[in-house]
């Protein structure tokens, strides 16, 4: 799995406070993808100029513009940026169903992705479910079945 540079940022600024995001970014099937090229640059630029403001969505910019450049899956959860790649034809997904690929996997266990789903949750960030909730919305959902947990 490929992240941006602004993505590993936002991650490791996370991690200070979220000691399980630490986990997830150190692992070692993720790699950070930069590029400097025209094609790159000039799909971020247009994403900057739609959805960055305050200095936030800087990551999704990296990832919409991953996607469409490359033509690769991207994962977003924000409504806007999932508009777009919708809009512009890019294959998106979410991070709970990647979480739980994780899970079934066995590169994270039930108990750290839990973890990590309410810490982020402490941050602000957006999941489908509340604090706690992360078992029971991928067995409702179908995302996991009990002998996967």
């Amino acid at each position: 799995m490929y992240i941006p540079s602004a993505v590993e940022r936002e991650l490791y600024n996370a991690a200070d406070q979220i000691p399980a995001v630490r986990q997830v970014v150190e692992a070692d099937w993720i790699h950070v993808h930069s590029s400097e090229s025209m094609e790159y640059v000039g799909a971020f630029s247009r994403y900057h100029d739609r959805l960055v403001a305050g200095g936030k969505n800087v990551g999704e910019c990296e990832v919409l513009a991953m996607g469409k450049i490359y033509g690769c899956e991207i994962v977003v959860d924000d409504a806007a940026p999932r508009r777009i790649a919708e809009e512009e034809g890019i294959r998106v997904t979410a991070t709970v169903p990647i979480l739980c690929d994780a899970i079934r996997e066995q590169k994270l266990t039930t108990v750290m992705v839990e973890e990590l789903a309410d810490n982020l949750l402490e941050g602000k960030y957006y999941l489908p479910f509340g604090s706690g909730g992360f078992r029971q919305h991928v067995l409702e959902h179908g995302l996991l079945d009990y002998g996967e947990l």
